[in-house]
């Protein structure tokens, strides 16, 4: 079985330029009619392409400058009054330079950030709407904006003081701490972890403008072979003549459950008509709370997930998709979709409570578990992508293997949770046998073991939120 580190490495990818729009060139569709109920009262007619979805606005943007410039843009660079950028402001220029917020051209000036926060939308020049549900926005403080004073254009720098991106034609204004808290959550709780790290204690002003990035975002962890953009993935998805493209994001390790309704939707989308469905597996890779398993472990999962065999390296792409993570739910969810959109995918997997988290002060979910996919039928500007609910997957112990729950006999079936899933883990005791493959659940129970030094002391289970 080849390995999932070797999945790409065959394959030369255009590189594109700062004022260059990625050629998309796509055969006539096939359109088929779909119906998906959520339930007696909410319905909604979906409409399916045998070919690869136009990205929002029909263009792809790039904002990269072209490598015979990059010289020169970083001497011009050193010139400019200087902006620091955190690691979520670096995720964030990764994410707009590479076209997975498209049509945006850089971080959102004030009647962007606006329509985001009270529609969920933006309205485009020809009057079309997309879907844009989280403020992609650069927060800047009171020194930083006196030492910007009359210039219209500012320089970005990474915490290595190296010059990352130009920001042109800017504008800066006040920044809404706390609506834009209770407009992105539903709640000023406290203790919202992104809104901890990236917005409570950011500057009290927002700078936007037009990104001139000077080179690709690397991170160099290992992990940079796997950060395909969205030109790189339809290429990737181009060059294995894909009719379909459903994408499955998640944060946490890959189950059985996972596997079997990724396999499922494949089989689902064979017996529409299409010839040669792919799976983009797209692993959340950047700003994450602390006790969600790191990056670097769940690629490793998900390794061995495809080595062994439990989902199909010829029909699956895995790729890490850059964004930070808000933890918001129906807000986030619609953000998250819309970026693969851009990537190519014309299905979307929607599970139970996407993006949600536990209430941060009350012992409680945040979000109704429903919500997300509810939401997604109805959100304003992806109404071109098709959503594909959650099957509920739980282990039978009838075929000792994870199967889609059967109400009819509901004994039967044994649900482990994320919390029962991380609890077995750490105290190295294993799930039932067809939970999760041998060598997933190996790496899961040595990153636990990474973080304490060996003792027989079993970690009690949590009450879930």
């Amino acid at each position: 079985m080849a390995s999932m580190a070797v999945l790409f490495t065959k394959t030369p990818y255009p590189t594109q330029s700062l004022n260059k729009i990625a050629n998309t060139h796509f055969a006539p569709t096939r359109k088929v009619s779909l119906s998906l109920s959520f339930g007696r009262k909410a319905h909604r007619r979906l409409r399916v392409s045998s070919a690869l979805i136009e990205p929002d606005g029909g263009k792809l943007v790039e904002l990269l400058v072209d490598e015979p410039l990059r010289d020169l843009k970083k001497s011009e660079a050193l010139s400019l009054p200087r902006i620091m950028l955190s690691k979520i402001d670096l995720q964030w220029v990764h994410v707009l330079s590479e076209g997975w917020a498209s049509p945006l051209r850089g971080f959102m000036r004030e009647s962007e950030f606006l329509q985001t926060l009270h529609f969920n939308a933006l309205r485009l020049e020809d009057g079309s709407v997309v879907n844009m549900s989280v403020p992609i926005v650069l927060a800047i403080d009171d020194s930083q904006k006196h030492r910007i004073g009359e210039s219209t254009q500012v320089a970005l720098f990474d915490s290595e003081n190296n010059p990352v991106a130009i920001l042109k034609d800017i504008e800066i204004y006040k920044h809404p701490k706390e609506e834009r808290i209770a407009r992105t959550w539903g709640t000023n709780a406290p203790g919202l972890p992104y809104a901890d790290e990236a917005i409570t204690n950011a500057g009290n002003w927002l700078i936007g403008g037009e990104l001139e990035v000077i080179a690709p975002i690397k991170y160099h962890d290992g992990l940079d072979r796997f950060r395909l953009s969205p030109v790189e993935l339809r290429a990737e998805f181009t060059r294995r003549n894909a009719d379909a493209v459903f994408a499955f994001q998640l944060r946490n390790p890959v189950h059985n459950g996972h596997a079997l309704l990724m396999t499922d939707t494949r089989h689902r989308l064979l017996e529409m008509g299409y010839k040669n469905p792919i799976l983009l597996l797209h692993p959340l890779g950047g700003y994450t709370k602390a006790d969600d398993v790191p990056l670097s472990w769940r690629m490793k999962q998900h390794e061995k997930v495809l080595e062994d065999g439990v989902l199909d390296p010829e029909t699956t792409v895995v790729s890490i998709f850059p964004s930070p993570m808000h933890y918001a739910g129906p807000t986030e969810v619609q953000w998250h979709a819309k970026a693969r959109i851009n990537a190519g995918a014309n299905f979307y997997i929607v599970g139970r409570d996407p993006a949600g988290m536990g209430h941060p002060v009350e012992k409680r979910d945040l979000y109704d578990a429903d919500h997300g996919k509810k939401v997604l039928s109805m959100a304003p500007g992806l109404e071109r992508l098709n959503i594909l609910p959650f099957k509920v997957a739980a282990y039978d112990r009838t075929q000792g293997k994870m199967a889609f729950f059967d109400p009819s006999r509901p004994q039967d079936f044994l649900f482990i949770s994320g919390t029962k899933m991380r609890t077995l883990a750490k105290n190295k005791e294993n799930p039932p046998d067809g939970f999760m493959c041998p060598g997933g659940w190996k790496v899961l129970v040595d990153y636990y073991d990474s973080l304490v030094p060996e003792s027989n002391v079993k970690v009690a289970e949590a009450v879930p939120a």
